[in-house]
């Protein structure tokens, strides 16, 4: 009877992949079917996101809309106290991952509403524009005949396309800051308390925070800066259809500008105090008491004499 060969098991066996780097970690490649989140490395290799805030964001990534992401929601999930969670929440938001504002319910409860974003707003991807359909003939078919106006006739005006206006580029703020970001949302979400046109979904708000922050950032107040925003409105007889719109074009093409630079502002020259004079007792400014001038020549020259 042969003797039984027994042999090693080979690495594709053992899980290891064949192609094993010399150094740093070896994958094992899966291409899932179901139950899978896709995420971007700008989150997942974040170089100023701490490893707290890069899993908290994948988790939100991953869930469905309506799940509870509060800090007490995820204190309860996870092993992470409710501080870090906290901390985690306002880097995904100063980084543009989350937005957070609070509102008031019909019933007078306040709530935060929370909106994620798979591609934060500032490296999403601007909108291509549409290209231009050629007039030339397709090969192989003949041109088109000509339909220039006969001599007398004048020629008919060239047919143009409706096409929207362009949405305004809005400002955004030079050092974006997360308590400068915090006011801006609560300024545009308290709109609607002056007028009632101006309601905002919570899309409206995330997209038009941005541009209140650059006023802010520029030395504007809050109050300042809402009375812009709700001043000279329409009459009341006259709706406003598309808010997010009005206050887009108000935000972009009244942006005050920087403050200048503050100019040094000169030093006044020092002023020497009062002192009375050691021997005829009349008032005289110097760094030190003693005499005043009128005393003090007679006093050098004695001491000279002396010498």
């Amino acid at each position: 009877m042969a003797s039984q060969k027994l042999n090693a098991t080979t690495r594709a066996q053992s899980g290891v992949p064949a192609a094993v780097p010399p150094s740093g970690v070896a994958h094992v490649r899966h291409r899932h079917s179901e139950r899978f989140t896709v995420v971007g490395n700008h989150l997942s290799q974040h170089s100023k996101l701490s490893l707290t805030a890069i899993g908290l964001g994948v988790h939100i990534q991953s869930l469905p809309d309506g799940a509870r992401v509060g800090i007490k929601s995820l204190a309860a999930k996870f092993t992470e106290g409710e501080v870090a969670i906290a901390s985690a929440l306002r880097e995904l938001e100063a980084f543009g991952y989350l937005c957070r504002t609070r509102e008031r319910t019909p019933g007078g409860r306040w709530v935060t509403r929370t909106v994620a974003y798979d591609i934060p707003r500032a490296i999403a991807p601007k909108p291509r524009p549409r290209p231009t359909q050629s007039t030339a003939p397709a090969p192989g078919t003949s041109p088109a005949p000509s339909t220039a106006p006969s001599m007398g006739t004048a020629p008919a005006p060239p047919r143009t396309s409706p096409r929207a206006a362009p949405s305004p580029v809005l400002p955004e703020p030079d050092h974006p800051d997360l308590t400068r970001h915090r006011t801006a949302a609560e300024i545009l979400a308290g709109l609607r308390r002056h007028d009632p046109r101006l309601l905002l979904s919570v899309r409206d708000v995330a997209r038009l925070a941005p541009a209140v922050s650059a006023w802010l950032e520029r030395g504007i107040e809050p109050a300042a800066v809402q009375r812009t925003l709700t001043a000279t409105l329409p009459p009341e007889t006259e709706g406003i259809h598309h808010p997010a719109a009005f206050l887009s074009h108000r935000l972009t093409n009244l942006l005050p500008p920087p403050l200048p630079a503050t100019p040094a502002v000169a030093r006044a020259p020092r002023v020497e105090p009062l002192h009375n004079c050691d021997r005829c007792d009349r008032a005289f400014r110097a760094a030190e008491p003693g005499f005043c001038r009128d005393c003090r020549a007679p006093a050098d020259d004695q001491l000279s004499a002396t010498a």
